[in-house]
């Protein structure tokens, strides 16, 4: 294969899979999803999740035949760390050298995800899961900017009357996450500017995990030693830091198939081809070590580190930024409602149970990107951080409803008939008297009956009331599926006087 096909094939992909997942976050129309959502299913944690054994079994064998492209074609975050070393690299060329693989750390980061994910502690698992990371990135960091542009050319159409274009409101739907993105993004960003692939070799338990079987790919990078004059060019050029020019080794346990050292080689000694057996590692069969000078041995980046500092800083904030105040006609404020803290959260319809739905979501956050009424938003809460739950502040989740269920790529939320929506209980309502406008200034409301889609509310007359015509809110449990929809459009402030609790077991009623 030609020295620069192997590489262009390899950036138009990448360019693909990457473009294709980041608009996939953005965009909240969901138009995108329906073209797009295998991009996120063929990613391998949530393929792994949902027990999709076909991906898995794909994946596999793509790994067995060419190697690690995953890592630097279909894993975003692989290509996103790509683009921040090809930028670098602008600056200055020729900068990487090689180093031993850090089996120990390796291993023991893939043990901790392991551990983690089997105890169900995913909040901190998924720290260190790519695809989550890079889609917390995304909606958190590049979703607001995206959303302001939108509005702009919302503006500007309506002003030639067209409406091509609609606005969407732009708020923070919690604070530890859009921090827990900002760390991860830093970290990321200054790991992959000093030194190419840190990340994907010492810290992702996905790249550990294929690595085994990339040991034994069909298809390997080989230097021919009788044409290669040591030049260290493949060395230099080598963002993974797994090629030892010198002694003609390539640990094919983190080499990702770039193609860059193929490139590079003025003698045309790297060629990809099919290689029996495993070259030992360098320092076996006679082959000598590296000398030990600064400009070939790598010291452990104390980078590595701030990943997990800096995240476990992140997971001690719970507090959510004031929104913008409102007012009516009039300029008077409108008190906004206060997010509830609810005993049970609500979870989406499809999600099964509670317990089952943390076991299997990975938080990230493409549930919530795509959400239209603006309900769910990710956890606060330390064990369950960035997961979704429901809130309704600002909508209430609409039965005829689906768009989670079509987007979540793990199974944490199964795909759901809008007639099965529709019949998902997911809450249970619950009414307050002593917030009730009704009970408290003496005037007539019934919002929660009138807007209840499940006609589960029926109006009562107040106990005591002689005149008959302060009617309260009486809740059929076995209609109420928990939808919102009665606090969303309650009228009491700051609490509403009717509200959600989730259920621990979702069932059809």
């Amino acid at each position: 294969m030609n020295k620069k096909t192997l590489q262009r094939i390899r950036r138009v992909l990448a360019a693909i899979f990457f473009l294709g997942i980041t608009l996939m976050f953005l965009d909240f129309t969901g138009t995108l999803h329906k073209f797009l959502a295998w991009m996120a299913k063929a990613q391998f944690l949530p393929a792994v999740l949902a027990l999709n054994f076909i991906v898995i079994a794909i994946l596999l064998i793509i790994t067995l035949l060419f190697g690690r492209i995953y890592c630097s074609v279909i894993c975003p975050l692989g290509v996103f760390q790509d683009g921040v070393a090809h930028v670098h690299n602008w600056f200055k060329k020729g900068r990487y050298t090689y180093s031993k693989a850090h089996n120990i750390l390796r291993y023991i980061m893939l043990g901790i995800f392991v551990v983690l994910m089997i105890a169900g502690v995913n909040s901190l698992a998924v720290l260190l899961a790519p695809y989550s990371a890079y889609g917390r990135m995304v909606q958190s960091l590049l979703g607001p900017i995206y959303q302001w542009c939108n509005n702009g050319l919302a503006a500007l159409s309506e002003h030639f009357h067209s409406y091509t274009f609609y606005t969407k409101e732009v708020w923070m739907r919690s604070l530890p996450t859009l921090i827990v993105a900002a760390v991860t993004f830093v970290v990321l960003v200054v790991l992959a500017w000093r030194n190419g692939r840190t990340y994907c070799n010492n810290i992702c338990p996905v790249g550990t995990f294929l690595s085994f079987f990339s040991r034994f790919s069909w298809f390997k990078m080989h230097i021919n030693e009788e044409k290669c004059i040591q030049c260290g060019m493949c060395t230099k050029n080598c963002k993974a830091s797994c090629i030892d020019g010198k002694n003609g080794f390539v640990d094919y346990s983190r080499c990702v198939t770039c193609g860059n050292c193929m490139a590079v080689c003025p003698k045309e000694a790297i060629e990809y081809k099919h290689v029996k057996g495993n070259p030992a590692p360098v320092g076996a069969n006679n082959h000598s070590p590296l000398p030990a000078d600064k400009k070939t041995e790598e010291t452990v980046d104390t980078s590595k580190r701030a990943f997990l500092i800096g995240s476990a800083v992140a997971l001690g904030t719970a507090a959510l930024a004031q929104e913008k105040k409102k007012v009516d006609g009039g300029l008077a404020f409108i008190e906004d409602k206060v997010m509830l803290v609810r005993k049970t959260p609500i979870v989406p319809a499809g999600a099964g149970s509670l317990q089952r739905f943390r076991n299997h979501c990975t938080g990230c956050q493409l549930c919530v990107s795509q959400c239209p009424n603006d309900v769910l938003r990710p956890s606060t809460t330390l064990l369950h951080l960035m997961q979704p739950e429901m809130s309704f502040e600002r909508g209430y989740c609409r039965p005829e409803c689906t768009a989670c269920g079509d987007v979540c790529p793990t199974g944490a939320i199964q795909k759901l008939l809008k007639e099965e929506k529709a019949v998902t209980k997911k809450g249970q309502a619950f009414w307050f008297a002593q917030n009730c406008i009704v009970v408290s200034d003496g005037v007539s409301c019934g919002n929660c009956a009138r807007h209840c889609p499940a006609e589960a509310i029926e109006m009562v007359p107040l106990r005591g009331d002689t005149t008959g015509r302060k009617l309260i809110p009486a809740i059929n449990e076995s209609k109420c599926i928990g939808c919102g929809a009665c606090e969303y459009v309650c009228p009491a402030r700051p609490l509403s006087a009717i509200y959600v609790e989730g259920v621990e077991q979702q069932r059809t009623i």
